[in-house]
């Protein structure tokens, strides 16, 4: 700060003036540090209950469920795409649809076969006997995830109390409110194996479309006549979720791609996602869907790119980033899914776990390899010490690997538990990612959940 703007000033008044530039500038840096959360809280409004007209004949359900209940009226019935997360959410999405929900339920098509988009079908079946259409690949499993520690709870937020919790990134909540459940799925009647289906369900000619992206059995519903194109989650106001988490598998980005382009290709309308609200008109859903596919192959090339130079993944996520004017893009914004994320999986799949480093192909395990470095330090107590000197500074990342030290020594260390439980936090409260957010703050929750009473 520069001392001229004090030179004429009695010097009661200049530490005043001096007092409060401080404390101004402090206010922007904690602004600017917390800046992620402020706008994952503003992202927040992307789901207000709304029933929504897409066009005429077409609505949308929003913020009623984990994902968007979608309705197409027919000329003898009414189309469902899709049906919320479970019986009670899926009776308060069609209480919202109130009268434009007229004469029996033809059919239910499931975009795809995560739980919150199939969960709820009962209630809309009723006793109306609709097919339910899905693409083959939904039936027959696809088997993205390995059941165990990693459920998906954590990343969605699903034990936080509700003075931590923000949103889960696409939806407003999952399982938090009502625990997920199968009890209002009900299986397809109808499948298709081929790249599409075409046909008339209740006076509506309308084309399922193979389009795996998300999941390898995601269909996307075009209604040629209206122009409305339903995507399923292979569309979302978020950067996609490539490499989720709780323990999938990488979703493969050409796969993805290609889909991209061939929902583009159809000049829609009107875009009806599976979660958050439209996009309307030609222009913006051609830009929408253009700057998702443009997104998805930039981190694509660049980290195969990095790759042919050798680099390794720590290296390759300093550097693999959008471009400008896509990371600007609304529907890129990392709330969901994320760049350095997609950078490791990728790296992952072309060239496998291998780094290229000798020293990693047979590294020393954890706990031996922490005792040695907590001998160098002058033992637990001065790492410890370390750690808190980092928190203080706040160095959170370095915390949390400091705590990890000690604890992979002897995991019942409480003062470990305690401050690396507060760096966890720290990194949570700076997230812009709803996913991390939730998964940090989670894991700090379990931490002091376990402590033993003082």
């Amino acid at each position: 700060m520069s001392s001229m703007i004090f030179v004429n000033l009695p010097m009661q008044y200049a530490v005043a003036l001096a007092v409060l530039m401080l404390v101004a500038l402090c206010g922007i840096a904690e602004g600017q540090e917390f800046a992620g959360r402020e706008k994952l809280r503003a992202h927040s409004t992307e789901f207000r209950k709304e029933v929504i007209r897409a066009t005429d004949g077409v609505y949308m359900a929003v913020g009623y469920s984990a994902s968007n209940v979608i309705l197409i009226q027919g000329d003898s019935g009414s189309i469902i795409v899709d049906t919320g997360s479970n019986p009670q959410e899926a009776r308060e999405a069609r209480a919202a649809f109130g009268d434009l929900l007229g004469g029996p339920v033809r059919a239910i098509i499931y975009t795809h076969g995560h739980p919150d988009h199939t969960g709820g079908a009962t209630v809309f079946a009723g006793n109306d006997n609709p097919d339910i259409y899905s693409h083959q690949l939904l039936v027959e499993g696809a088997p993205d995830i390995v059941r165990g520690r990693r459920d998906g709870g954590d990343q969605f937020g699903m034990t936080l109390p509700d003075a931590l919790y923000i949103n889960a990134g696409i939806q407003l909540q999952y399982g938090r409110v009502t625990p997920p459940t199968r009890e209002g799925y009900v299986p397809p009647t109808r499948t298709f194996s081929g790249d599409q289906l075409s046909l008339t369900l209740a006076g509506v000619r309308l084309q399922l479309l193979h389009t795996p992206g998300e999941t390898r059995e995601n269909i996307a519903v075009w209604l040629p006549d209206k122009r409305v194109l339903m995507p399923g989650d292979d569309f979302y106001r978020a950067f996609p979720n490539l490499s989720p988490i709780r323990g999938t598998r990488l979703r493969p980005p050409e796969v993805w791609i290609a889909s991209l382009d061939k929902m583009r290709d159809l000049g829609a309308e009107s875009l009806v996602p599976g979660h958050m609200r439209p996009v309307m008109g030609a222009d913006s859903v051609r830009a929408a869907l253009s700057a998702y596919r443009d997104g998805i192959k930039s981190v694509l090339d660049q980290t195969i790119e990095g790759i042919r130079r050798g680099e390794r993944p720590d290296e390759l996520v300093q550097h693999v980033k959008l471009p400008p004017h896509l990371a600007d893009n609304p529907y890129l914004q990392e709330y969901y899914g994320s760049v350095a994320w997609s950078v490791r999986a990728i790296y992952s799949d072309y060239v496998g776990w291998f780094d290229g480093n000798a020293t990693n192909m047979f590294p020393l395990p954890e706990k031996d390899r922490a005792a040695r470095i907590i001998g160098m330090s002058g033992g637990a107590d001065q790492v410890l010490s370390r750690a808190r000197d980092a928190l203080a500074a706040g160095e959170f990342q370095w915390t949390a690997e400091l705590a990890d030290y000690v604890l992979a020594v002897n995991s019942e260390n409480v003062d470990a538990k305690k401050i690396k439980a507060q760096a966890l936090t720290e990194l949570g409260e700076r997230q812009i990612n709803a996913t991390a957010r939730n998964y940090y703050l989670s894991s700090a929750q379990y931490m002091l959940r376990h402590l033993p009473p003082q």
